[in-house]
Parts: structure tokens; sequence; C-alpha cells
């Protein structure tokens, strides 16, 4: 036995049946060139499926999530119904004859006289038409409210031919009031994302800069709704991402019923309540007062 067969032996702590020295030297070589390549090419085997699986379990994943996503996600405007051709046609005819001098034949603006109006949809078209903000007389800081131009019919066929043409948030229909249970809810987010400009009682209040946040008195459902969707001048565009379409309702439920109810103070100024009533009557007491102290000084 030779040194090497004692340390072999040594090592392994016992004789094994068939040792390396009992098979030929031609064996043992081919032996140990086949062993590495056959496990090489299974490990790359291996590598290759887990990473086909780990790819085919992301896209499935990210499949599901997107289609979860889509079928649960809030739509970004309301549900609406498209208006016919013949009144898309008519909405282009009104469009060219009152709108296309500002606004440019294809609704990409003209400098200096009007902005672009692709992207702004049809909900945008009617607010400021409706509202009678456009046609705009001039350009300023803001565009008050003032008689409508065109009739309800005339308004919603240029917004759908604005929608038709360059897209954005679409008009909705339907009923646009939320539940009346739920009108303490459209209390709270008044309060929360419209009170700071229009006013806790709606009632508007002015702006820096020379602008000015509307009075909601005569503002309809739908004028209500619209602004919502397309934030006109300072105001934000609260997306039905943001504000739901059943949030919305709940918001316009509050301040119609706002502008319905009684001031529960009285005859107050502007629902401050009965305070304002009270300090009313006392400056004008003191100013009359005042008023009779003077003309009786000067007649004695």
């Amino acid at each position: 036995m030779t040194d090497d067969t004692v340390d072999a032996d040594s090592d392994l702590g016992f004789d094994p049946a068939v040792s390396d020295r009992d098979v030929p030297t031609a064996a043992r070589a081919a032996r140990a060139s086949k062993a590495p390549s056959s496990s090489r090419g299974g490990g790359l085997r291996s590598k290759v499926s887990r990473k086909v699986s780990s790819v085919l379990v992301l896209i499935g994943a990210l499949a599901a999530v997107g289609g979860g996503y889509s079928l649960l996600a809030p739509s970004s405007s309301a549900d609406q119904t498209a208006l016919s051709a013949a009144d898309v046609e008519t909405g282009r005819q009104l469009y060219e004859s009152s709108c296309i001098t500002c606004h440019g034949s294809n609704l990409q603006g003209v400098q200096g006289r009007g902005p672009s109006l692709i992207g702004v949809g049809s909900a945008a078209t009617y607010f400021q038409v409706s509202t009678g903000r456009m046609p705009a007389a001039g350009q300023g800081a803001t565009n008050n409210r003032k008689p409508a131009k065109f009739n309800e019919q005339q308004t919603q066929q240029i917004a759908a031919y604005v929608g038709s043409v360059g897209g954005g948030p679409q008009v909705p229909t339907g009923d646009l009031r939320g539940n009346p249970q739920n009108i303490s809810d459209g209390g709270e987010l008044f309060r929360l994302n419209c009170a700071s400009c229009h006013n806790f009682a709606g009632k508007g209040a002015p702006l820096s800069a020379g602008k000015v946040a509307p009075s909601l008195n005569n503002a309809t459902d739908l004028q209500l709704y619209t602004a919502m969707l397309s934030g006109p001048e300072n105001m934000p565009v609260f997306s039905d991402n943001q504000i739901t379409p059943d949030q919305k309702k709940a918001i316009i439920d509050y301040i119609q019923n706002l502008k319905a109810s009684k001031d529960p103070g009285g005859a107050g100024l502007d629902r401050i309540g009965p305070v304002s009533e009270g300090l009313l009557i006392w400056t004008a007491g003191l100013g009359v007062l005042m008023v009779a102290i003077l003309w009786i000084g000067r007649k004695s």
C-alpha cells in the first residue's frame, strides 16, 4: 500500500468497497470529464427555468393588479350619454360663429386672444358658456357671471363639439343630487375643500391679484358639477380620483340645501347669525344718535 492510499483511507475513516485504485485510469478520466459537463448543463437549465418562472409570475401579478385597478378605481369623469352627430355638427356651427375668433379653427387657441381648448373637455365648455363667462367681452383677471348668450340646448351642443375634438372631462348626465342623508357629509367636504375660497355659506370672497371666488347662489347642479370637474380660473380640478362622483353629489346637495333653507339665526347678514343683527342695530343706532346730537348742537 502506498502512502497516497494510506492517506486517502485515513481521510475517509474506513476502507471503501470500491476505491479509485480499482477503477481503470481511462475510466476515471472519462468520468471526470463527463461529470462536470452534465452538472453545468443541468445547472444552466435550472437557472433558465427559474428565471422564466419568475418572469411569468411577475407578468401575472402585474396583469392582476392592473385589471383590479381598472375595475375598482373610479373613472376620470362622470357617466354621460353622447349627443347625436347632428348635435355635434350644430355645435360646430355655433363654435365657428361665436368662438373661432379667439380659440382657433382647430381649438388650438389664438395668441393674445384666447387659450387652447384641447383637453378641456365638454365639462369646462359647458360651465363657461352656461354661466355667461364665454364668449368673454375682454381679457381680465377674472370673468364674472352674466346672462348666457346661448340657451341650454345650444350650450350642450357647443360643449359636445369641443369634447369631440379636444377630449377631456365630459358633461355628466342624470340626477346630480346625492342621498339626502349624506348632506352632513357634503357639508364636511364643502368646508374642507371649498369654504376657504367661496365662504362657509357659499357667498364668494375676493382673492389675490384682483381675482374673485364667485358666489354660488345662482349656480345650478350641473354648473357646480362641471366646475369641480374642470377647475375654472383659480379653482383646482377635483377629479373623480380626488372627490368621487357620490361625494360631488353630496357637496351639491349641501350647497343647494343651504341656499333653500332659512337662516337659523333669523334675518342674519349672509348667515353670520344673530350677532350681526345686534351689531348692525348698535352701529346704526349710535350713528343716528350722533347725527341727532350734532343737529341739536347746531340748532342751539
